[in-house]
């Protein structure tokens, strides 16, 4: 009698048998990581990659910037020329760099998109996936903007915490603080974003910005000794 009920399950509940082999598909997608799954999370981290990682950027070399300054002179101002000096020079660099970098890749896509096409035995296979390769591509224009304005936007965080405080030692203070704030909250983002682990995340982007800032302090320090170049406020 149980295997008639088994047997008859699928003829009388059509819909019910649907749901189920869509549930177990979809379990099955989460489990093993379906292809459908994985371009969600790739094309989602082209953009990040431009914003998240831009932004972390400006932050730490602009906040290393300044600290180092700092390290070898005291005053509040040539802290902040320097910071807005790497807020405008590593923007730029990061827009060329994404320009550059987005343009390879599109160049690489099209090329593997006619060599598909070239042949014979898998022209409409390699034509379609070619295509769609590329128009999944951000543009290269967008990408540039996109980081140079994460950049920008990054830096102006320690610039404008720090940079017109007075007194040397809660300045440096300030922009470790606001730093660090902000390189805790980039990782978060950019780990909830693409799906990652939040905490590891922001703990490693937290770390490695440490790790620049008091590698920048300690040798500007250290020479600024040796040499004898530092330079009190007036």
């Amino acid at each position: 009698m149980a295997s008639n009920l088994s047997s008859d399950a699928p003829k009388f509940f059509p819909s019910m048998s649907k749901r189920v082999e869509a549930d177990v598909e979809a379990a099955a997608a989460v489990v093993t990581g379906s292809p459908a799954r994985r371009v969600d999370y790739l094309a989602r981290a082209q953009w990040l990659r431009a914003a998240i990682l831009g932004a972390n950027d400006g932050l730490v070399s602009v906040a290393s910037l300044m600290i180092g300054v700092g390290a070898v002179n005291d005053g509040a101002r040539e802290m902040l020329v320097s910071g807005l000096a790497g807020l405008v020079a590593g923007a730029c660099s990061m827009a060329i760099g994404e320009f550059v970098s987005v343009y390879a890749q599109y160049d690489v896509q099209v090329a593997h998109s006619e060599r598909g096409s070239s042949d014979d035995s898998s022209s409409e296979v390699g034509r379609g996936g070619g295509e769609g390769d590329v128009e999944r591509l951000p543009s290269p224009m967008k990408a540039a903007a996109a980081s140079a304005l994460a950049f920008a936007v990054g830096a102006a965080l320690p610039l404008l915490s720090g940079g017109f405080v007075r007194p040397w030692a809660i300045r440096v203070a300030v922009v470790c603080a606001a730093s660090s704030l902000g390189l805790t909250g980039f990782g978060a983002a950019g780990a909830y974003l693409g799906g990652a682990s939040i905490v590891r995340s922001g703990l490693r982007v937290l770390l490695g910005g440490w790790l620049a800032m008091a590698v920048t302090f300690g040798i500007l320090r250290l020479l600024s000794l040796a040499f004898k170049t530092h330079v009190a406020s007036a």
